[in-house]
């Protein structure tokens, strides 16, 4: 929805929440159900109104738990019945420096500031402890905003006794626990306030007044950043920037200008500010966002262009580069088509107004920011948390390789008549075992992201990973893909829930960038493998139908399962007898 798309008009929002919900709510349907609960140290009503508008618009339909007024301690350690039968699957703690209750004193040694700093940190660690342990799952804590007045000036930044020194000090303790536990989450405040104007986030005014830790109209901005975190821990990240090029990466037209015309470097203002942009750009690549060109233009004066001596984009850096005289809004999708993701996943960045209206009219999902000068390129993409990151692994590092491998191999293939002997070209291995402490985070991750190939849907945080792990009632695979083009990294996972001389199938997902090479029958042979030597004799499927798993549906039909029931939704169940099963995968060496 245009109106929860940085830059956003954040009065306009405060004045307008029922009725931007009751548009949400009309517009969008299966987004995915969670619990929230949120422990606060001040007024948290409105905060909970906004972010539910956030995560409607992010596909996340939230149901929320609100503590008392300021009693986020005592339901952290001594949860209520309500808290403990509410079972959330997230809780947000929303406490700021008015919540310290020791600062130092002017009159205080060393020795009294650091027992103060201990007290503070040991208490916040014994809350999320205590939380871990009783309800198991994801955590987000606000950092410390910097308070607003310096008793010292400026030498309240480095004197032990100066509040703003205290504050940084317990953010870094903060910053060390979120550092060595998997599903702790900051939301930067510290941030957030700085940002907005720490003189108007912090009038005391509102505190007084109301109980409120920032002004009204800074809550917008507040609640966007908390539901950044939210929708990358359930998968709802964008994946590729769909990039024009004239007056987007460059100042000028390149096909009018020429390499030597066009703004880029440091010559000058503009040239700097579109230089700036692109290493900004390049920088998302270790992230694992794929960089992609969708422009109008001759391809040899796109290239032309991306080869300026002075430009930091080279054609390398894009995964897949269309230009040509095509509607945009096609190009998009054939992208999207190469790449094997879902338009939806894409951002498409572009300076003219009506080429945004018609890709983002043409394609539901695709979000297409304002962009209105080169010197706010940066800032748009960058506060709409397009590609927030709160799990990071090594396929991420190399996700750009590896789809420009698959475009390799997608060219390889033209080169054979029958399919088979392609794939045999491929010399492909698999790595298929049990879960691995190493790849906890990737699994995680994957069930996350996955939507296309995924028969059941279900959502794992790294905590549920880790229990499923330890747990003797369930079968797990992982498999790693590689073969003579590159690593393909962790691209399928399965899990298995043993009832008796049965297993059935929770999970089953794999990448869509290595669909159609096998790698389902290299799984499923080991799964049946692993069910055989365990005593399990059946195995039962799942597949409840989404608007982005169509490609499923009859995955188990074709593996050679029985279908036993089918209900009016769509949902299906299948049967196998490991007995007599016969392998399926005969192009995949697996290790």
């Amino acid at each position: 929805m245009k109106e929860l798309v940085y830059p956003f008009d954040a009065p306009g929002i405060m004045k307008k929440k029922k009725s931007i919900k009751r548009r949400l709510l009309a517009a969008g349907s299966n987004r995915l159900e969670k619990k929230i609960a949120v422990l606060g140290g001040s007024t948290t009503s409105h905060i909970v109104d906004i972010l539910e508008l956030f995560l409607l618009d992010y596909g996340i339909a939230p149901k929320f738990y609100e503590c008392e007024y300021a009693q986020f301690e005592q339901e952290a350690l001594f949860p209520s019945e309500e808290f403990l039968n509410f079972h959330p699957d997230l809780i947000f703690i929303h406490t700021s420096s008015r919540n310290v209750r020791q600062f130092p004193e002017l009159t205080d040694g060393k020795e009294q500031v650091e027992e103060k700093l201990k007290a503070e940190t040991e208490r916040f660690r014994t809350i999320w402890e205590k939380l871990t342990e009783t309800f198991g799952c994801p955590i987000i804590q606000n950092n410390f905003e910097m308070p607003f007045y310096r008793l010292m000036g400026n030498r309240d930044a480095s004197d032990y006794r100066g509040r703003r020194h205290f504050l940084e000090r317990l953010n870094e303790a903060f910053y060390q626990y979120a550092e060595s536990h998997d599903n702790f989450y900051i939301n930067d405040m510290e941030y957030l306030a700085a940002d907005y104007g720490l003189k108007e986030w912090t009038n005391p005014y509102y505190w007084n007044m109301y109980k409120y830790c920032m002004c009204p109209d800074a809550i917008p901005a507040f609640a966007f950043s908390v539901a950044h975190i939210i929708k990358s821990i359930w998968g709802r990240n964008k994946k590729a920037l769909a990039l024009d090029l004239d007056n987007t990466l460059w100042g000028g037209v390149i096909g009018d200008d020429g390499q030597d015309g066009i703004d880029i470097g440091q010559e000058n203002g503009v040239a700097q500010s579109y230089y700036e942009f692109q290493s900004y750009l390049k920088q998302l690549k270790p992230l694992g966002v794929l960089l992609t060109v969708d422009s109008k233009n001759e391809e040899e004066n796109a290239r032309e262009g991306l080869l300026h001596p002075d430009g930091v984009l080279k054609p390398d850096d894009f995964v897949v580069i269309k230009a040509n005289w095509e509607n945009k809004d096609r190009n998009l999708l054939q992208i999207a088509s190469e790449l094997n993701i879902l338009p939806e996943s894409i951002v498409f960045v572009d300076d003219n107004p009506a080429e945004r209206a018609i890709v983002e009219g043409q394609i539901d999902g695709v979000v297409a920011p304002v962009m209105d000068s080169v010197e706010n390129y940066i800032t748009t993409l960058d506060r709409n948390g397009f590609f927030e990151v709160t799990s990071f692994s090594e396929d991420d590092l190399k996700r750009n390789d590896m789809y420009k491998a698959n475009a390799l191999r997608n060219s390889a293939r033209a080169d054979f008549a029958d399919y088979g002997d392609y794939l045999k070209s491929l010399e492909m291995t698999a790595t298929i075992r049990d879960f691995d402490s190493v790849y906890l985070a990737r699994i995680a991750q994957l069930t996350n992201k996955s939507n296309q190939f995924n028969l059941t849907t279900r959502r794992y945080t790294l905590s549920e990973i880790e229990a499923i792990r330890e747990n003797p009632n369930y079968i797990r695979l992982y498999g790693k893909l590689v073969d003579k083009f590159g690593d393909n990294g962790v691209v399928s996972v399965v899990i298995g829930e043993i009832r008796g001389k049965e297993l059935h199938i929770d999970l089953w997902l794999m990448s869509c960038r290595v669909l159609k090479r096998g790698m389902e029958q290299a799984m499923l042979d080991q799964l049946v493998e692993k069910c055989t030597d365990a005593g399990i004799e059946t195995i039962y499927g799942y597949y409840y139908p989404t608007k982005k798993n169509k490609m499923v549906k009859e995955l188990y039909q074709t593996f050679g399962f029985i279908r036993i029931s089918e209900n009016e939704n769509g949902d299906t169940v299948w049967k196998l007898e490991t007995a007599g099963y016969e392998k399926q995968n005969h192009y995949i060496q697996v290790q």
